[in-house]
């Protein structure tokens, strides 16, 4: 693995340098670690907030609700389980060297949607055209 390159606390990506260099590669790959590790954090959160909060409530509707809220959170936290692959394979890709190209067309992503999505693997128009077929199937 390469020794961490340096990176300024203000560098952002720009279209006219080379692109998926040393800097952005670090630059995406520390914005998809610390956004992984905020997922992480929220989910030990709720773990220790679910074991805590196991307590008998007598109101049936205030018991309802405290139901109602733990399946929120728990769907909430597996959306996130699912993001945190996402970014796993985004890390992956970074450092197989396949990282900010789309997969449908082999052209790199622009870096103000990989900035915006960092786990995009597909350029905006495919993206667009992906979404349209699978509305077209959808509607069959």
């Amino acid at each position: 693995m390469k020794a961490e390159s340096f990176l300024p606390d203000d560098y952002r990506p720009a279209e006219d340098e080379p692109f998926m260099n040393d800097r952005q590669i670090e630059y995406f790959r520390r914005k998809l670690n610390n956004w992984r590790e905020e997922l992480l954090a929220g989910s030990r959160d709720t773990i220790e907030g679910l074991q805590d909060s196991t307590r008998n409530i007598p109101d049936v509707a205030d018991r309802a609700s405290e139901e109602t809220d733990r399946a929120l959170e728990l769907r909430t936290r597996d959306r996130q389980r699912k993001l945190v692959a996402k970014i796993d394979s985004a890390i992956r890709r970074l450092d197989e060297g396949e990282y900010g190209y789309c997969e449908v067309t082999g052209e790199p992503i622009s870096l103000k949607r990989l900035d915006a999505r960092p786990i995009a693997t597909m350029s905006l128009e495919a993206q667009e055209r992906h979404e349209r077929r699978e509305k077209v199937h959808r509607d069959d």
